[in-house]
């Protein structure tokens, strides 16, 4: 007899304490645990958010530049247009290499170049012997740059033909230039030629503008090099760019004569580690070129505010969960005192002392 009470004794004793855990078990399961689940789903569909929120953002970025770069290059020929509409007038056409007329025709070289500072750094006309004059800003010589001097020997050969010519991007002291020309021509004779080094300098800063918050935005040509980007210092003009970025190596992919614009995920290996990206490009079939705009993810959650509200609401489950254990606690001390009385009047009886009753 005194065996089986013992025994009852030890049973109400751990029962107590299975009791207690059985009760904090099952105030968490009710409080925490659906916290919990709730915010995992939240920060699901934040990602998707986040995603939509950052391709249309990239989108807009992209096609703005594209347009503006689009007319920055429009404008660059038609003012080279323009000043060669100045030559035919003035009678200068016919022949720049002309002793007589060199003097003139240098004077509204260095009357154009002067009323464009920011955007024409040397302007040259010559005649269909490739001699000539020419106006610069301060003191370039396109002779001490072999890159610029060899731009400018593909232009006139274009010219003879009676095209247009637009240079692959140019570094001029790591900062993006490019050649232009257009023909000089009496009718249909080809005379000369009127080719301009133009400064990417205005497109360079609108980049550096857009680019923040760890968005990356810049301009390749159809071969992935770099024509203009906003570390011009690291990313010099004419790198190539197709074997490191996944997306420029699609942009190299594409026909050169489609307008696009598309966002993909993408992973971009930094020191040994693969990190999530997202990317759009918007392309530009008239120059051959496209404008990109790219973002990791944990940039755009940092952004967003993503981490924040993690860490918000673990918080708050954090809080909820002690608040559960110790609610959980007192209720389980709670309703054991009745368990705790009838152990000890099993113990009195097992004793002897029937007088004592459970309360």
């Amino acid at each position: 007899m005194k065996v089986l009470l013992h025994g009852t004794v030890e049973k109400l004793r751990a029962g107590r304490v299975r009791l207690l855990w059985l009760v904090l078990g099952a105030m968490l399961l009710v409080s925490a645990f659906p916290l919990a689940l709730y915010h995992r789903q939240v920060l699901h569909l934040s990602q998707e958010k986040l995603v939509d929120t950052e391709r249309v953002q990239q989108t807009e970025v992209t096609r703005s530049l594209s347009d503006e770069i689009s007319l920055f290059e429009s404008n660059l020929t038609q003012q080279l247009i323009s000043e060669r509409q100045i030559l035919a007038l003035t009678g200068l056409i016919q022949d720049v290499e002309d002793p007589a007329a060199q003097p003139k025709v240098t004077r509204l070289l260095e009357n154009f170049v002067a009323s464009n500072p920011k955007t024409f750094i040397y302007l040259t006309a010559v005649g269909h012997t490739g001699k000539g004059t020419g106006a610069s800003q301060g003191n370039f010589r396109p002779e001490q740059d072999p890159f610029v001097n060899k731009s400018l020997k593909r232009a006139f050969a274009t010219c003879v033909q009676s095209l247009f010519f637009r240079s692959d991007p140019l570094a001029l002291d790591d900062r993006p230039a490019f050649v232009i020309a257009v023909p000089l021509q009496v009718g249909d004779e080809f005379t000369g030629m009127l080719a301009a080094v133009v400064s990417l300098e205005p497109v360079l800063h609108r980049l550096q503008e857009t680019s923040v918050r760890g968005r990356e935005v810049f301009v390749v040509d159809r071969f992935g090099h770099i024509v203009v980007h906003p570390s011009s210092r690291e990313m010099v003009p004419g790198t190539d760019l197709s074997g490191q970025s996944p997306i420029v190596a699609q942009i190299r992919a594409l026909p050169q004569e489609l307008r696009a614009t598309e966002t993909v995920r993408f992973t971009r290996k930094d020191k040994n580690r693969g990190v999530e990206m997202i990317g759009t490009y918007s392309t530009l079939p008239e120059v051959n070129w496209a404008v990109v705009a790219q973002r990791s993810l944990n940039d755009a959650r940092e952004d967003a505010g993503v981490r924040e509200l993690n860490r918000q609401a673990l918080a708050f489950v954090l809080v909820v969960t002690l608040v559960a254990i110790l609610v959980g606690y007192f209720f389980a001390v709670g309703i054991s005192e009745p368990i705790r009385g009838l152990a000890a009047s099993t113990r009195a009886i097992s004793r002897g002392e029937f007088h004592q009753r459970s309360s």
